[in-house]
């Protein structure tokens, strides 16, 4: 059964603005369970309330984001959590998937440092008694809530890390994954050079999609934690080019549990 969490966020990704009594009724719950079910989802930073409405960001907003497709990018989040050891030093970049890892881990492990250019996924992390969090300087963009820029770029050169966990827009074969932010996509490339693995983090639809720019080559990524839809001939050529490919699964029925396929 879909919880209630993402059930809310799947008419407010529809609806971007909806009446909480018309949300209760909706769903066939009282007013007073969608308010606090609401209230955990604005402390995320996934939604906001005004005045009686909930209300959704603006597609280029990380919360929005995380709401679109919320149920497959949280297990894909807590499948590669298992990838991290308490007491590591991971770089995450900005995105919906990482802002999930992000959770999943600072509720997982211990001892972690998170060295990151958002302030989405700061704040998003910043109640976590055993996490440490280092933001990467820059210019801000607004939307996004992410560092960009040359002062970010310095600043990236001053860390490594074991691992960096990166979102992607797009997936074409000749060229890689891709961005639709170039500014982003310059601080990714400089991310890379400064740790000994690249991971990706995305839902299966992205690879239905091309952006404008390149931000990593296959050659570059070591793992990708996707969805089962992920089309074949993509997943096959990324194995093919030594790509670890982990796969959740895009629905689940009844009561079945979260399996991990390789």
């Amino acid at each position: 059964m879909i919880n209630r969490h993402a059930e809310i966020l799947e008419i407010l990704t529809k609806n971007q603005r909806i009446e909480v009594t018309a949300l209760a009724s909706k769903l066939a719950v009282s007013t007073v369970t969608i308010r606090k079910e609401l209230a955990a989802l604005e402390e995320q930073g996934i939604i906001r309330r005004e005045h009686g409405y909930a209300v959704i960001g603006s597609v280029e907003d990380v919360g929005r984001r995380m709401a679109y497709h919320y149920e497959i990018k949280r297990r894909i989040a807590q499948a590669a959590v298992e990838t991290i050891q308490d007491g590591e030093v991971v770089m995450i970049e900005s995105g919906s998937c990482c802002a999930f890892f992000a959770e999943e881990m600072a509720k997982r492990r211990r001892d972690i440092t998170v060295i990151t250019n958002s302030t989405f996924i700061a704040n998003h992390i910043r109640h976590a008694p055993h996490l440490k969090i280092v933001i990467l300087g820059g210019d801000y963009q607004t939307e996004s809530q992410v560092l960009v820029g040359p002062v970010t770029r310095k600043c990236v050169e001053g860390f490594f890390t074991d691992k960096l966990f990166i979102g992607i827009d797009g997936f074409t074969e000749p060229f890689g994954f891709t961005s639709k932010d170039h500014l982003r996509a310059e601080i990714v490339q400089a991310m890379i050079k400064q740790a000994q693995q690249l991971i990706v983090l995305t839902e299966s639809e992205k690879f239905f999609h091309h952006g404008v720019v390149e931000l990593a080559r296959t050659k570059d990524v070591s793992i990708l934690f996707t969805d089962d839809d992920i089309p074949a001939e993509k997943e096959a050529f990324l194995r093919e080019n030594k790509v670890q490919v982990h796969k959740v699964p895009a629905t689940i029925k009844g009561g079945d549990e979260v399996k991990q396929s390789t």
